[in-house]
C-alpha cells in the first residue's frame, strides 16, 4: 500500500512541477510580448498565480527585511492570501478523513460557508455536539505536498544559483529557502499551533491574568490538519467605537495587552509575532484575546540578555545601549563603530515619533508605515555590517504595532514611562520557559 502511495505522492509532485513550469512559461511569453511591470511586481504577481507556497514565501519575505532588498520587501506587502473558498463537500472529505468518525458524533452543526479562506486553510464556524460554539480551521486538501514539492524544487534552484553565482549579494539562498521551509512546515502542522495555543493559556493561568484570554483547542476534534478552536466574539482592538461598548477603559485595555505580551516573550517558548489588529480582538466581555498562533518567533538563548537589553535601551532612550545589544544580537563580521550607529537609529527615532493617527485605522497604510520604519532600522544596521536574525525582526514589528495601537487607544500614553506598565521589571535577565 506504502508503495503505491510513494508512486502517488511522486506523479502529484511531477504534476505541480508542470504547474510551476507553465506558469512561469505564461509569465515569461508575456515579459517577451512587452508586458514589463517592476520586476518586485512581476514576480508577487507570479507568485499569486503559484499558489499555496509561493504566496507564503512572498509574506516570508515581507517580513524578512533582514534578508531581502527593500523594494521586493514593500512590494510583498501586497501580497494576497485570500484565495476562492473551496467547496464544502472537499473539505467534509478532509474532516472524516481526520477525524476518522462521523462528523455528527462531533458536530452539532457546521456552517458550510467558510467565515474565511486562505492558500493553506480555510475556516468554518460550527458547534460541538456538547453545545460549545467553535471554528474549524481545516488544511486545504495536497497543501503539504504541493509545499514539499515547490520547497524541494527551489531549494534545488537555489543550490544551482550559489554554484554559478558565487558572488550573488544573497551568497546563503539555500539556508533562506531552508529556513523559509522549517516556518512554513510549521504552518501546515496544527498540532504545533495547538501547543502555541495551550502554552499561552498555561502561561497566563500561571500568571493569574484574568484580563488576556486564548481559545481553548479541542484535541478530540483536533488532528494534523485539522484545529478546532473556542470561537471568540468581538472587534480588532483598532475599533475605538465599538471597543467602548465592551469596556469603559480602552487605555486599560491596551495596558492588559502589552503586559501580556511582553510577560509572555519571558515566560513562554515561543512569542506571538503576528499581531496585526485583526488578530487582537477585544471581547464582548471586555477581555483581550489573542488568535491565530500560526506564526510565531523564538529568542535564541545566547542573544536574550541583549534582546532584552535592546528593549530597556528603548524605555531609557539611550541609543549607545541600543546600538551595543544590536550588535550582539546582530551576525556581523566586522567592528562595529557604536557612536556612529547610536547616532543614526536617534535619528530613526526621532522620525518615528512623527505619526498620523489616521494611518493606524487603516490597517494597510499602518502596515506599510511600520514596514517602512522596519526597513529603516535594517538599513542602518546593515551600513554598520549588522544583519538580524528574523526572529528579532519579528519581535521589533510587534513592538511597532503596539506603538501604533498606543496612538489610538491611549494618545498620552509613554510606552515606557507609565507605571501601568509592568514588563521591565522583574527578572528580565533570562527567559523562564513553561513546560
Amino acid at each position: 500500500m506504502n508503495h503505491y502511495a510513494n508512486w502517488g505522492n511522486a506523479l502529484k509532485g511531477l504534476l505541480r512541477i508542470g504547474q510551476t513550469t507553465t506558469v512561469l512559461a505564461a509569465t515569461g511569453l508575456a515579459w517577451a510580448t512587452g508586458e514589463r511591470p517592476p520586476l518586485p511586481r512581476l514576480l508577487r504577481l507570479t507568485f499569486e498565480r503559484l499558489g499555496a507556497t509561493y504566496v507564503k514565501l512572498g509574506q516570508f519575505i515581507a517580513s524578512s527585511p533582514s534578508l531581502f532588498p527593500a523594494d521586493y520587501v514593500n512590494e510583498f506587502q501586497h501580497c494576497l492570501d485570500k484565495t476562492e473558498p473551496l467547496p464544502f463537500a472537499i473539505m467534509k472529505d478532509v474532516l472524516e478523513r481526520e477525524l476518522q468518525r462521523p462528523l455528527d458524533e462531533v458536530f452539532a452543526e457546521i456552517d458550510e460557508i467558510p467565515l474565511a479562506s486562505a492558500s493553506i486553510a480555510q475556516v468554518h464556524a460550527a458547534k460541538l455536539v456538547t453545545g460549545e460554539a467553535v471554528v474549524i480551521k481545516i488544511q486545504k486538501p495536497g497543501v503539504e505536498n504541493v509545499l514539499l514539492t515547490d520547497l524541494n524544487f527551489l531549494y534545488v534552484a537555489a543550490v544551482l544559483m550559489e554554484r554559478a553565482l558565487p558572488k550573488l549579494k544573497f551568497a546563503s539562498l539555500s539556508g533562506i529557502v531552508s529556513e523559509i521551509q522549517a516556518c512554513m512546515m510549521e504552518e501546515v502542522d496544527f498540532y504545533k499551533e495547538a501547543k502555541n495555543l495551550e502554552q499561552f493559556r498555561a502561561f497566563l493561568q500561571k500568571t493569574g491574568n484574568t484580563q488576556a484570554t486564548a481559545p481553548r483547542t479541542y484535541p478530540e476534534a483536533s488532528s494534523l490538519r485539522v484545529l478546532t478552536m473556542e470561537r471568540f466574539y468581538g472587534v480588532p482592538l483598532t475599533d475605538l467605537e465599538t471597543i467602548r461598548k465592551y469596556t469603559k477603559d480602552p487605555a486599560g485595555t491596551l495596558v492588559a495587552a502589552l503586559n501580556t505580551w511582553f510577560s509572555s516573550l519571558m515566560m513562554c517558548e515561543s512569542f506571538h509575532a503576528d499581531l496585526h489588529a485583526g488578530n487582537l480582538m477585544v471581547l464582548t466581555d471586555g477581555r483581550l484575546g489573542f488568535i491565530d498562533f500560526g506564526i510565531v518567533g523564538r529568542i535564541a538563548p545566547e542573544t536574550w540578555s541583549s534582546t532584552m537589553a535592546f528593549i530597556e535601551s528603548l524605555s531609557e532612550g539611550d541609543f549607545v545601549k541600543m546600538a551595543d545589544s544590536m550588535s550582539v544580537i546582530g551576525m556581523t563580521k566586522r567592528k562595529v563603530d557604536k557612536v556612529q550607529l547610536a547616532k543614526d537609529l536617534e535619528a530613526i527615532y526621532g522620525a518615528a515619533t512623527q505619526v498620523d493617527p489616521e494611518q493606524v485605522v487603516n490597517a494597510l497604510a499602518n502596515d506599510s508605515e511600520i514596514n517602512k520604519l522596519m526597513l529603516e532600522i535594517v538599513a542602518v544596521g546593515e551600513r554598520h555590517g549588522i544583519r538580524f536574525p528574523r526572529a528579532f525582526a519579528l519581535l521589533l514589528k510587534q513592538m511597532l504595532y503596539f506603538d501604533r495601537y498606543i496612538r489610538i487607544l491611549a494618545p498620552d500614553m509613554n510606552l515606557f514611562d507609565d507605571e501601568r506598565l509592568e514588563f521591565l521589571g522583574g527578572d528580565a535577565g533570562k527567559p523562564r520557559l513553561l513546560h
